[in-house]
């Protein structure tokens, strides 16, 4: 193995591992161009297992916070998203396709009732 390519799955995992920033990605991967309000949402339907219009003013605050100051931030560090708060515009950057692989395996695990139900490692 290279040195280069252990650190980057290793930053790669450590990047996923955060269930809001996989969710960001997820609607990313669908849509391509999203607006702030949008993926904080459906970030906070998918966190809390309810329909988006289930979600109050006070989650939905406490999702943003959790978005612009930490995981909009890492993404966009490691080039996988850019964004723009004054727009609030998101869009994938070329980074992205590095971790594509990786994500849609999450995906498929998040979205089998058979595999989420089993006890966490």
């Amino acid at each position: 193995m290279h040195r280069t390519s252990d650190s980057r799955m290793e930053a790669a995992c450590s990047l996923l591992a955060k269930s809001k920033r996989r969710y960001v990605l997820y609607q990313l991967a669908d849509d391509h161009n999203v607006h702030i309000e949008d993926v904080v949402t459906q970030v906070a339907a998918w966190e809390h297992d309810v329909p988006v219009d289930r979600i109050d003013d006070e989650t939905r605050q406490r999702t943003y916070v959790s978005l612009v100051h930490n995981h909009l931030p890492r993404l966009a560090d490691y080039d996988i998203v850019d964004y723009d708060l004054r727009s609030g515009d998101i869009v994938l950057a070329d980074g992205f396709d590095d971790i594509q692989p990786l994500l849609e395996q999450f995906r498929q695990t998040e979205e089998d009732p058979e595999l989420r139900a089993r006890a966490t490692l």
